[in-house]
């Protein structure tokens, strides 16, 4: 999948058809990732996606979540397939836990396992796991069967970069960083760290949130999947796939939009 795919948290439902158009104008763009969620909506994105890529489904590497409380063994299978009606598919590249939840890991796994045997799935991981709960996941089956953690990351979120983003690595799982932009907390061209993108973008002809998209994917495990309002803000997230940084910038950038401190106890940063 390209390092920069799209996503459709918060999608804007009111406005169906230019939502649409900014799918398919990415699909044309080269983002063939679409991430999506039974969450999102209620199901209303899923059908959106659906129509969206009507069509072109060999075009799309399509990601989509089960919500935890859904995640039994059975609950599981049928809400994968509530997705696929939705999705007018009858498989997903990648299907995910949304979170970690009530239900036993076992459970959800064998779900996904059974899923993948019959063709309704290709691959499958988690959504919002630390280490502890990434650990316990390998423990039930095995390093090299989970694809990957879609995690919050964006330039004022980096808390991944202490433990997870590491593990994860050091695992081969890929680090999927959802809501780049910051849903509402991108940087204002009047704050200090908003004159490093602006500087840093007007070097490569470029706007600050291709540069941000640039940094986020700047290492190879590094994935990301930005939602476009537009299919003009499709074209500039996509462009944003050839924007390559120099080791300056990027320590620029860190220095910029520092981590905060590591967190205590478990769990992550969530949308």
């Amino acid at each position: 999948m390209p390092a920069i795919g799209q996503g459709t948290w918060n999608l804007e439902l009111d406005d169906r058809p230019r939502a649409i158009a900014a799918l398919r104008a990415g699909l044309d763009a080269g983002m063939s990732h679409i991430d999506t969620a039974e969450l999102y909506g209620s199901g209303a994105v899923e059908e959106l996606v659906g129509e969206a890529i009507a069509g072109r489904r060999g075009e799309v590497f399509l990601v989509s979540k089960v919500l935890p409380a859904n995640a039994s063994a059975v609950g599981t299978v049928l809400a994968c397939e509530r997705s696929l009606r939705r999705l007018r598919t009858d498989y997903l590249d990648l299907y995910l836990l949304h979170w970690p939840g009530p239900h036993p890991l076992e459970a959800t796994f064998a779900a996904f396992l059974s899923l993948q045997r019959v063709g309704k799935i290709r691959w499958f991981g988690v959504s919002n796991f630390d280490v502890p709960q990434l650990e316990e996941a390998i423990a039930i089956v095995g390093d090299d069967v989970i694809a990957c953690d879609q995690v919050l990351y964006h330039l004022r979120e980096r808390a991944i970069e202490h433990e997870v983003l590491p593990w994860c690595e050091g695992h081969g799982l890929a680090i999927v960083g959802a809501s780049p932009f910051g849903a509402g907390r991108f940087p204002s061209r009047a704050s200090r760290s908003g004159q490093v993108l602006e500087t840093i973008a007007a070097a490569h002809g470029a706007t600050p949130h291709q540069v941000a998209l640039a940094f986020l994917t700047r290492r190879p495990s590094l994935f990301t999947v930005p939602k476009a309002a537009s299919p003009a803000h499709a074209l500039e997230n996509a462009t944003a796939a050839g924007l390559r940084l120099a080791e300056p910038e990027i320590a620029m950038l860190e220095a910029a939009f520092p981590p905060a401190p590591a967190r205590e106890g478990p769990g992550l940063p969530m949308l």
